[in-house]
């Protein structure tokens, strides 16, 4: 099978098949995207790859019932499964909290937010997959899957002014980190 030639309509089909060799070029094509998704709300590598293997056997095992809506929805699909087992993964196995001590919060920011344009990307997600699990989760769920705050509130089993203040709590954290690696960096 050509890699390269083949779209995703064509390796949607190949997989419901069952040719071993689209299901490798279905992995091998995605596997960096998703394990990207996954390591925003996960932080152990092992745990990780245990999503990652039960998402890939859920989008193996859904394929057939997976509706094509044009180029691009396979992928879409695809996060939206790593998306919603890393979230199941987060509430069994971390018992997901989305509360965090006081004395975790960072102290009063200044209204304006730091400017992220001279921070390199990786410091930016090695700051978001430090924030408590609760915090990343929302603030992930927002940003990266661009979910409202109403959508995060039915996902996670929150009110909806709790995942308004997880996020706006999640963001002091990160401008604060932000800020803190401006200093260390560029004086």
């Amino acid at each position: 099978m050509n890699s390269f030639a083949i779209n995703e309509r064509q390796l949607i089909d190949a997989v419901i098949h069952g040719e071993p060799s689209a299901i490798r070029l279905l992995y091998d094509r995605y596997i960096g995207i998703l394990t990207a998704v996954c390591m925003r709300y996960i932080i152990n590598s092992e745990d990780v790859k245990d999503v990652l293997q039960d998402s890939f056997l859920k989008i193996l095992s859904s394929m057939a019932r997976f509706e094509y809506r044009g180029e691009g929805s396979l992928k879409a699909w695809m996060i939206r499964v790593v998306v919603n087992e890393s979230i199941s993964f987060l509430r069994q196995k971390e018992r997901l909290e989305l509360l965090v001590p006081d004395d975790a919060l960072p102290d009063q920011m200044d209204e304006e937010e730091p400017e992220d344009g001279d921070v390199p990307p990786d410091v930016i997600m090695e700051l978001i997959r430090r924030l408590p699990p609760g915090y990343r989760t929302v603030f992930n769920l927002y940003v990266f899957e661009h979910k409202s705050h109403k959508e995060i509130a039915q996902l996670l089993h929150i009110k909806e002014n709790s995942s308004a203040s997880q996020f706006f709590r999640a963001r002091e954290i990160l401008a604060k980190g932000i800020l803190d690696y401006k200093q260390k960096n560029h004086g």
